[in-house]
């Protein structure tokens, strides 16, 4: 532990240099200040508090932006370490290869922990202030908040893989942005595209939920949805979150981060100094 907890340190002492820390929290505050001071209009239609459907709103912003910051942060924890010579006297010390990605691992989650609570906080704030009913969507934001943490964790991991495939930085930076773009952005075209074409067919009823599933950032999106009472304010695939059971999509968001922390670690055990 003491060894994880001393590469935690050293990790964050990097990101501090790197103005990891500030960029995290000034994206999380603005975003979320700015969906907070937005998200008063359909409220009075949809017969929910406002914090409610701040939270919805928060859903959508946490899809796209926790996965790229996760990622930006962990493009080149192995293959910068590599292209810097420092990964040889890395491995050289007393300290297994998982007990380094954990404790990278540990610093970027707390970096991310922290703007997501920040980010989080300041919009509770605004809902509470303007809504004397907002407190009955208090419990949806703390599952948003944790589940954000969780969804950080996956694609902490993810970046961690492919930088252990990649010996450059430059190539583990391309592979991150394709990996983002596929799951977060192409992965649901894809899916309705599919669905339009099935015309309700096999793939509507039976693929497309076990597709959802699938994708750290869908499943991500149906628990929350379907947990905060306001899916009314989402659109799209975010429709699905009444179709899904909601132990199903709460299993994939739990299972996600051990699954891509598994790949990181094997990934990382073939890298030769």
């Amino acid at each position: 532990m003491t060894r994880i907890l001393s590469t935690a340190a050293t990790e964050f002492r990097i990101a501090l240099r790197n103005r990891w820390v500030a960029i995290a929290l000034a994206l999380m505050a603005v975003f979320s200040l700015v969906l907070s001071l937005a998200g008063s209009a359909p409220t009075g239609g949809l017969g929910v508090d406002r914090l409610s459907v701040i939270v919805a709103s928060l859903t959508s912003l946490s899809v796209y932006l926790i996965p790229l910051l996760a990622l930006l942060m962990s493009f080149d924890a192995i293959a910068g370490e590599s292209e810097r010579g420092t990964l040889p006297l890395l491995l050289a010390y007393p300290i297994a290869r998982e007990e380094v990605l954990i404790g990278k691992l540990l610093a970027h989650l707390g970096i991310l922990a922290v703007a997501v609570l920040v980010g989080h906080s300041l919009a509770a704030a605004v809902a509470f202030w303007t809504d004397e009913n907002a407190v009955a969507g208090l419990p949806a934001l703390i599952r948003l908040s944790w589940s954000s943490i969780l969804l950080g964790a996956t694609f902490l991991g993810a970046g961690y893989a492919l930088s252990s495939l990649s010996r450059r930085p430059s190539g583990a930076a391309g592979m991150a942005i394709g990996l983002w773009l596929g799951l977060v952005v192409l992965y649901d075209l894809a899916l309705l595209s599919a669905i339009v074409a099935d015309n309700g067919g096999w793939f509507t009823t039976k693929a497309f939920p076990v597709a959802l599933l699938l994708n750290p950032a869908d499943a991500f999106r149906l628990f929350n949805l379907s947990a905060s009472g306001a899916t009314a304010a989402a659109a799209g695939i975010g429709g699905a979150a009444d179709a899904i059971p909601l132990w199903q999509s709460l299993a994939s968001v739990l299972l996600w981060p051990l699954a891509a922390l598994a790949l990181a670690a094997a990934a990382f055990r073939k890298v030769t100094p």
